[in-house]
């Protein structure tokens, strides 16, 4: 699967299937630090991903 990373911006392949908790977890990214994206729709950590999926990751931003 191809795994767009938005900060820094860079793009990583990943072999599939895997949920997307262990994606993180290779990454090295906290669940509550990111939002997962594919296409359109916002995905869980217990959601499973396929070798043909494109995924997003951005980071989470609060303000005030």
């Amino acid at each position: 699967m191809k795994v767009l990373l938005n900060h820094p911006v860079r793009e990583v392949e990943m072999k599939g299937p895997r949920r997307v908790r262990e994606l993180l977890k290779e990454l090295s990214l906290l669940p509550e630090t990111v939002l997962v994206v594919r296409g359109d729709e916002l995905v869980t950590e217990d959601d499973m991903l396929r070798d043909d999926d494109r995924i997003e990751i951005r980071p989470v931003m609060s303000g005030g």
